[in-house]
């Protein structure tokens, strides 16, 4: 701890932590709701592509480093499967944020007031 942290009352101090913590843990969550956004995005557009493709036209699948030959349906229903899943965990991700961020104000108002005691008139 630093000496300026050292001289506030412990409660001051714990709530100050906790803070920090919040903020380490929504950049965590909206690092992964950015990565869940960007893959939910690149889902959408392969999904986008395989619709102007014809029923009977030869589709390849990316699996590791091969590229494995597979039927449209399939590769539909397995790419509508994954949307379903990402729609899902952006939906909770932005529910943990909405969280995180309410938790945050409240903590923050909290130190405020013991930071900034009102002082009598």
């Amino acid at each position: 701890m630093t000496e300026e942290m050292s001289k506030l009352p412990p409660q001051v101090q714990e709530r100050l932590l906790r803070y920090q913590q919040l903020q380490q843990t929504l950049q965590t969550v909206l690092a992964q709701k950015q990565q869940v956004e960007l893959e939910l995005m690149e889902v959408e557009q392969a999904l986008s592509e395989m619709q102007k493709t014809a029923d009977d036209t030869t589709i390849y699948k990316s699996i590791g480093t091969l590229l494995v030959k597979t039927e449209k349906a399939k590769v539909t229903t397995d790419l509508n499967e994954r949307k379903e899943l990402l729609n899902t965990r952006a939906t909770v991700l932005g529910k943990q944020e909405e969280r995180l961020r309410t938790q945050m104000k409240d903590l923050q108002t909290k130190l405020q007031q013991d930071l900034n005691p009102v002082s009598p008139s």
